[in-house]
């Protein structure tokens, strides 16, 4: 009889875990608008509070994924150790080689501009510092409306 309480215990404290799972609210990640990945509805939901060395990890797989030529998932995983480590600006750097590299120039310039707050006198700072204004002047550049020309009866 003891046992067969203690087994109906078990089942019950096992269950319990199981439907906190079910209603855990979403995360809302700190990044700007355009540091979102494209398929982040894809991956799972995580909560990101400060892990240095979960960045690390993500940086080490994202540079895995870049040297096998996958250039889409190494930029995930950067932006993931962005996440787990915000001040972290290896993979800002890596994340704004990445997205510049996937023509995805909004999000390269916010990783850039990330970048030089992050490390302003870095030896590298200089090469982002000339991204970001050849980012800049592209976009601005697509985003000037060209003026059509007038119909002609």
């Amino acid at each position: 009889m003891g046992m067969r309480i203690l087994l109906t215990l078990l089942l019950i404290a096992s269950a319990a875990p199981a439907q906190e799972l079910k209603t855990r609210p979403k995360p809302n990640p700190q990044q700007p608008a355009v540091m979102v990945d494209e398929d982040e509805d894809l991956l799972p939901q995580t909560s990101y509070a400060f892990n240095p060395i979960q960045a690390k990890k993500e940086l080490k797989i994202g540079a895995f994924y870049q040297k096998k030529g996958n250039e889409r998932a190494a930029a995930a995983r950067y932006l993931e150790a962005t996440r787990w480590n915000p001040s972290f600006a290896d993979a800002f750097w890596r994340l704004a080689e990445m997205r510049d590299e996937l023509s995805q120039h909004a999000e390269a310039l916010d990783a850039y501009k990330r970048y030089v707050q992050l490390e302003p006198q870095d030896g590298k700072a200089d090469k982002a510092r000339e991204r970001i204004a050849a980012l800049e002047a592209e976009l601005a550049a697509g985003s000037a409306v060209t003026p059509e020309p007038a119909e002609q009866p």
